[in-house]
């Protein structure tokens, strides 16, 4: 691991051979391709529950767009890559305040840009600067919103990961990192998004028991951990599983 990653208390996640890094913020950082890689930033969640008469701290995109500043900041990547759904509905981008608009402007600057399709904001109107894509494919990594089953390479988001795990004091459950060397599960970035546990019906299948961990984000540092330790994951050759319950 580099030691600017290291330095922010990042975890060392390796993937068909290239050396990656997951960020406390929920960031990775791929050091080979100076690209700086986010997941289901939600712009505009709250403003999209107010719509609907829900009322949220109407300040999760001023939020999440100063964490991904800050890690822009400390790494002046080359290339940023949004794994969709950076936006939460069809009609997030016109909502977007003036300001907002300006900072994301001008993040872009000098680098490449990439926003990748998600279930989430597909329909919406063009996102301000950058391009706009179904997946995006570097090397031996290719870059998706939803993952598909038996791909190798793959960093996807969708599924905002989520891990119970057990430690001395007890249990404890943060967002995380997914993966088993050949696929990736990025954690939600947005401020707003929640998480869904691996131990769930909806990873079943996508990772091999075979070198599966998790890397929890914790304040300050990823504290990565064996598949085994994660609470309700069953490990067999089939691959992960959700843990029946005995009667």
């Amino acid at each position: 691991m580099s030691g600017e990653t290291a330095a922010f208390g990042a975890a060392r996640i390796d993937l068909c051979g290239e050396m990656l890094a997951g960020l406390p913020s929920g960031a990775l950082w791929w050091a080979a391709a100076r690209t700086l890689v986010v997941a289901d930033l939600h712009f505009e969640k709250g403003s999209s529950f107010a719509r609907r008469g829900s009322l949220l701290p109407p300040y999760d995109t001023h939020a999440t767009l100063a964490r991904l500043e800050a890690d822009v900041a400390a790494l002046s990547p080359a290339c940023v890559i949004s794994l969709g759904d950076a936006f939460h509905d069809p009609f997030a981008v016109e909502r977007l305040e003036a300001d907002v608009r300006d900072r994301l402007t001008g993040l872009q600057r000098e680098r490449t840009w990439i926003w990748i399709d998600g279930n989430h904001d597909a329909a919406a109107a063009h996102a301000p600067g950058g391009e706009r894509t179904a997946e995006w494919a570097v090397g031996p990594l290719v870059f998706r919103h939803e993952p598909r089953r038996g791909a190798e390479g793959e960093i996807a988001g969708h599924l905002h990961p989520a891990a119970r795990v057990k430690v001395a004091s007890g249990t404890v459950r943060r967002h995380c990192f997914a993966g088993d060397g050949r696929r990736l599960i990025m954690p939600a970035y947005g401020a707003l998004a929640g998480g869904l546990d691996v131990a769930s019906p909806a990873f079943d299948g996508l990772f091999s028991a075979d070198g599966f961990a998790v890397h929890l984000l914790g304040a300050g540092r990823v504290h990565s951990m064996p598949g085994r330790a994660v609470i309700g994951l069953s490990l067999s050759r089939g691959g992960t599983t959700r843990r029946r319950a005995t009667p």
